[in-house]
């Protein structure tokens, strides 16, 4: 039974932060937790994200000198950049091929005695993802975009539908392999990889081997210029695809079968690398594409995106929260595409899911009011915007509620400006006030009124303040404080306003102060105006709302 009589104050710390004080990797935490059977136990937080005492972890870590000199990890992983530098994943490659045939010939025999002394207490699989997990820290923190982040697969491997054994994984776009070795469980799935890059694609087929998973084949290869895959149908397609890229290789593609949905243009890789994923797929079989934001609304992908409408291939978009992706901290989208195994087996609409708002680390279910599943009439406007957040809330909004709220608060605040305006009596006619008059620059010297952002005010008992702002928006004063562009500044010089006694002031005043709480609630109105008419007009237009039938 654990002690909960601890002091509120002693402090606790998470298994990131044990990692930093040791110097090694949150994996070798927890891989300590399970061969240590005096790891100290959690003293607070969850199942999934422990806490434990400070105190607890400094004695153990001291105990088992595990804190107080570099570990054999870190110092295999600085060796390693020192010899190897920004080409990490050669390194890498090297490493893993020692691991996998004891081949010592590529390392130098100081870094061959760091491997092999690590493997003898940890499983090569376990080496070798220490340091692709260092390796991904780096590429995190340098905002290198050449690596799948270890967020972004967990999200991806989240949504992806569940797996068979014997069912095909592939990914065009695999990199060091993290997706394609993440999705589905470790045995039983065929997976089928493309990359680009030789390094990386050799790493990946090592790290399938050092994994035991024997189904594992990675061509290296440009995916769209160099399909290696053209006879592959695979039940799940997983891409995180490069971004931006300014030569997918169009010109020379223009003709190819793939574009079934449409040619992309140049600027438009990332719908080349789309339908490059979907040409892959079995009947029935589902792709989930890694996509910019702004791919969901340019205008020069507007065709394609109405094609996946139309077919019914596309399922689902999901808008990630931002900091997913290593190289921003922008927002992503999944989008997900299924080939129907039949016409009628065409989605009949879109499942719009909106995270944008949750943290990257949290949960990825949506709550009930970030998912709206969108009719396919309703996306195929001009624009054909697959943004989940603009239906999310359209589609969660109520109008009719709205609307005649809106129309009650109008009603109650035109029933309202009726008695706010002043009632006046007939004057003895234009000019009777022309008489002796003071310019508000003689009132400012004489110390009578200041003049503020808020327009002059009285310093004087004898002076009423709203008599005196009422007299200054009249027409002649107006006219001498506007210029001829239509700019209004006060003329402190020329502005007059006439001389009265200051109940005579008062009497003016209280007048132009009811006049200018009217003007304030007009503006009110209207402003509750346009926005009843913008409702009411979407809502007319989208369904929500309708003309009242004949009989009612």
């Amino acid at each position: 039974m654990k002690d909960d009589t601890r002091p509120v104050s002693e402090p606790l710390v998470a298994g990131a932060e044990i990692a930093r004080l040791a110097g090694v990797t949150r994996a070798a935490v927890s891989n300590w937790r399970r061969r240590y059977d005096d790891f100290p136990d959690p003293a607070g937080g969850g199942a999934s994200a422990p806490l434990f005492l400070l105190t607890a972890v400094q004695s153990w870590l001291a105990k088992h000198q595990k804190g107080h000199v570099v570990s054999d990890e870190v110092r295999l992983w600085q060796a390693l950049r020192g010899d190897f530098g920004d080409d990490m994943i050669n390194g890498l490659v090297k490493v893993a091929h020692l691991l996998a045939d004891n081949d010592a010939s590529q390392l130098n025999s100081g870094l061959t005695d760091m491997v092999r002394r690590l493997a003898a207490d940890e499983s090569a699989e376990q080496v070798i993802g220490h340091l692709i997990e260092r390796f991904l820290d780096s590429t995190r923190r340098s905002g290198s975009d050449h690596v799948t982040s270890p967020r972004l697969v967990k999200a991806i491997t989240h949504f992806a539908p569940p797996v068979s054994p014997g069912s095909v994984i592939f990914d065009p776009a695999c990199g060091i392999g993290t997706l394609l070795l993440s999705a589905g469980p470790s045995e039983g799935p065929v997976r089928r990889g493309q990359e680009v890059d030789t390094d990386a694609a050799h790493l990946a087929r090592l790290r399938a081997r050092l994994a035991g998973m024997a189904e594992v084949v990675v061509e290296a290869a440009d995916s769209l210029r160099e399909d290696r895959w053209s006879d592959l149908r695979a039940d799940l397609v997983l891409c995180d695809p490069p971004v931006a890229v300014p030569d997918w290789g169009r010109e020379e593609l223009l003709l190819d079968s793939r574009w079934e949905m449409g040619t992309p243009s140049r600027a438009e890789g990332e719908l080349a690398w789309l339908q490059h994923c979907y040409s892959r797929t079995a009947p029935g079989g589902r792709a989930l594409i890694v996509m910019p934001a702004s791919v969901a609304y340019r205008k020069a992908g507007r065709r394609i995106r109405s094609e996946l409408v139309r077919r019914g291939i596309l399922t689902e978009v999901i808008a990630l929260p931002g900091g997913m992706v290593a190289s921003h901290a922008l927002p992503v989208h999944v989008w997900q595409l299924r080939r129907p195994e039949s016409p009628s087996g065409s989605a009949t609409s879109v499942r719009m899911v909106d995270l944008t708002a949750n943290d990257p680390d949290g949960p990825l279910d949506p709550r009930p009011e970030q998912v709206v599943d969108v009719p396919l009439i309703s996306l195929l406007d001009d624009t054909v915007d697959f943004t989940p957040g603009a239906y999310v809330q359209e589609f969660r909004q109520d109008f009719p509620a709205e609307y005649n709220t809106l129309r009650r608060e109008i009603e109650e605040r035109l029933r309202a400006l009726a008695t706010l305006l002043p009632p006046l009596a007939p004057g003895e006619g234009p000019g009777a006030l022309d008489g002796a008059t003071v310019s508000l620059a003689d009132l400012s010297r004489a110390g009578l009124v200041t003049v503020r952002d808020t327009g002059p005010a009285s310093n004087s008992d004898q002076l009423d303040t709203d008599y005196l702002q009422g007299f200054l928006l009249s027409t002649s004063n107006n006219r001498r404080s506007t210029s001829a562009s239509g700019t209004y500044r006060l003329d402190t010089k020329g502005s007059r306003v006439p001389q009265m006694d200051v109940d005579e002031q008062r009497r003016y005043g209280a007048a132009f102060r009811a006049l200018k709480e009217f003007e304030e609630k007009v503006k009110e109105v209207t402003h509750l105006s346009e926005q009843a008419a913008s409702l009411a007009r979407d809502g007319l237009t989208n369904g929500a709302l309708t003309p009242p039938s004949p009989d009612r």
